[in-house]
């Protein structure tokens, strides 16, 4: 088949397929899962859940700061949350304490 064949052939059926434009809408389930009441809570608060939902934290196994330090500037970096460089350390002491291993004792 020709080219301008295959494409009479193709835009004959153009019209069946044509899609109409209109108002969507669109509804966001309500949270389900809140922040664990933790000093600092309003920092996730503000911050956290501007880009994703209390489950991505909430479901991470307990991990050590180091590992929460690293998350929150890569939500910075990377991702581009909208969280400024005096909030990175605030957060990340939510963190580590709401979600976090517990420092090892120093000997």
């Amino acid at each position: 088949m020709k080219r301008s064949s295959l494409v009479a052939a193709l835009l004959s059926f153009a019209p069946g397929l044509a899609v109409h434009a209109g108002e969507v809408s669109i509804t966001i389930p309500a949270e389900t899962v809140t922040f664990k009441n933790a000093k600092g809570v309003e920092n996730a608060q503000a911050n956290c859940i501007t880009c994703h939902s209390t489950d991505y934290i909430q479901y991470q196994p307990p991990m050590p700061r180091k590992f929460w330090e690293a998350e929150v500037k890569k939500m910075q970096q990377k991702y581009a949350a909208p969280i400024t460089d005096d909030k990175i350390a605030a957060i990340v002491d939510y963190l580590v304490s709401a979600y976090g291993v517990p420092d090892a004792p120093k000997k």
